[in-house]
């Protein structure tokens, strides 16, 4: 298998052993599953799949950022409890993950279950020299850490667009250098709060991610990864302070799903151009939903559009009618090792139900269950 590495910039092996350990970031859960979400999910769930099929174990983590900015803001529109949020919309996001049949993550934990290990986290991060405690909060040193920038390659001046854009506010004047990052903040009168040695507040948005990945999956994990636009400055992020507090590597493959479009713009809940799963379920199977999703390689953008639906309606049906049966199987398998090419193992699919060969068992490695 080979698969694009978002560090080396290449496509490259990928040879994990008999148990793969995946980090994938999960949703913070102020609003409902949409496509952009959909497309992140079933990639990861294509390779798990395959992997599977190749004779590996997966464990793969996917967590929920049930406490950070978003949350607390939306809580405050709504008048809820944010955890009252977090459980409604998770909820949500669970019944879209099994309408599509992604496949049940190894663990799911939420970010407010990691507070000791994220208090924890922290002092290891400090004891190591790479982070410093001011105002209440802890900031990451990031010229502490040589290869910072290892994961994006930005440069500065990109990092601190990117960073003042998803707000790593850099004008903070507690901060030494504007790219340093909060590890620890102290909260608003408003919002949650946990007691620590630096004051009491809340974690970060990047700090939940590494320490739940080292203690759900070890100091080191095979795959790691998210939507395109978690490169910088969140992965960054994670990549540095993992490394700083373990001294080991973090990650032995990124992996990142490309935005998908819509009106010109990247689908996102702060541009409003949204398609929600949930909205599309009640016209269409959640097999249809899949297959528009699979038709498009992972590592293009591509353009949301009102045909995209019944044109993976009438492909699910062109596979019906195939019947049961291994056709194009070997083909699907090839095309999947070769950087996830979904889009090549379709068209196989197509080309041998129009064939006449039975197709449920490559349909299914794309987690299309034809039978049903």
């Amino acid at each position: 298998m080979r698969l694009f590495d978002t560090a080396r910039g290449e496509v490259v092996p990928f040879t994990p052993g008999p148990v793969v350990t995946m980090y994938t970031c999960g949703i913070t859960p102020y609003d409902a599953t949409h496509v952009g979400h959909a497309a992140v999910y079933v990639t990861y769930d294509l390779l798990q799949r395959r992997l599977r099929d190749r004779g590996h174990d997966t464990k793969c983590v996917r967590n929920v950022t049930d406490v950070d900015d978003d949350m607390l803001r939306k809580a405050r529109q709504v008048g809820v409890h944010y955890l009252d949020l977090a459980a409604a919309e998770t909820a949500r996001f669970d019944d879209d993950m099994a309408a599509l049949d992604v496949l049940p993550c190894w663990s799911e934990p939420r970010a407010t279950s990691a507070i000791p290990d994220i208090r924890g986290f922290i002092g290891m991060v400090l004891d190591r020299g790479h982070a410093y405690a001011r105002g209440g909060a802890v900031y990451f040193d990031v010229s502490s850490f040589e290869r910072f920038g290892q994961v994006s390659h930005k440069t500065r001046a990109e990092m601190l667009e990117l960073a003042a854009r998803h707000g790593g506010n850099p004008d903070d004047p507690n901060k030494d250098d504007p790219l340093d990052f909060v590890l620890w903040q102290p909260s608003a009168a408003d919002e949650p709060s946990w007691e620590s040695l630096w004051g009491p507040g809340r974690p970060g948005w990047h700090i939940e991610c590494s320490a739940l990945a080292l203690r759900e999956l070890g100091t080191t994990i095979d795959l790691h990864g998210g939507g395109a636009d978690l490169v910088f400055p969140h992965h960054e992020c994670e990549a540095a302070q993992s490394e700083a507090a373990t001294g080991e590597p973090f990650v032995r493959h990124w992996m990142h799903q490309a935005m998908v479009r819509m009106d010109g713009e990247k689908m996102s809940k702060s541009l409003g151009n949204l398609v929600f799963v949930s909205d599309l379920r009640k016209e269409w199977d959640g097999r249809t939903i899949r297959l528009g999703v699979v038709a498009h390689h992972y590592r293009s953008s591509w353009e949301w559009d009102d045909g995209v639906m019944p044109g993976a309606a009438a492909r699910l049906e062109r596979w019906q009618a195939a019947g049961d049966g291994d056709g194009a199987l070997a083909e699907v398998r090839a095309r999947l090792d070769d950087d996830l090419d979904t889009p090549g193992a379709v068209a196989a699919i197509d080309a041998a139900a129009a064939a006449g060969q039975s197709v449920s068992a490559a349909a299914a490695l794309l987690g299309v269950d034809v039978r049903a």
